[in-house]
């Protein structure tokens, strides 16, 4: 097989595995917990993205790696893991928390999605071996964070019950 046939088996697979762990054992679980706790626990996931500085560091990946992809996916990494960050600081100060789970998921979304872009732009796929040890990340990594941001933005967007709804109504409004 080549490089870039197993990277894409190794990503593909990736996904699969995430789906049925995430279904199986996430999903119950996530859906268990009110809306706050939800999201304080992705945002508790995606708070290590700081680990994605990684892409810059000589000795770990090759120096050969495009810097078109590795520059781009460290910092929006960065960036995303801060706001997850933020996110779990400012939970008693819930507009404020909100405004950072929706910022993190958005801003780390979009990295992921735009680091696919610029790994096919840089033809990564049939020169994985330059990710070197950072290999793992999108192939184990990355997968999981994006099925949890989708299901952060399910979370965000779905319809509140009607219990919540009702409650909400009967709030005075100051």
């Amino acid at each position: 097989m080549s490089t870039e046939s197993i990277f894409q088996t190794h990503l593909v697979l990736g996904y699969v595995a995430w789906l049925l762990c995430f279904g199986v054992y996430i999903l119950p679980l996530l859906t268990s917990m009110d809306s706050v706790k939800a999201h304080r626990a992705i945002a508790a996931l995606h708070s290590f993205r700081f680990f994605g500085l990684v892409f810059l560091l000589p000795g770990v990946v090759s120096p050969n790696l495009p810097a078109s992809f590795a520059a781009f996916a460290a910092y929006g990494d960065l960036a995303a893991g801060l706001l997850a960050m933020l996110a779990l600081i400012t939970v008693r100060i819930r507009p404020v928390f909100w405004l950072f789970v929706i910022a993190f998921n958005l801003v780390g979304m979009g990295d992921l999605v735009l680091d696919y872009y610029h790994a096919i732009q840089a033809s990564l796929p049939a020169r994985a071996e330059e990710l070197g040890a950072a290999y793992a990340i999108p192939i184990i990594y990355v997968p999981l964070l994006m099925i949890s941001h989708v299901f952060a933005f399910y979370l965000l967007l779905r319809p509140q019950p009607k219990a919540i709804q009702a409650l909400a109504a009967e709030l005075p409004v100051s």
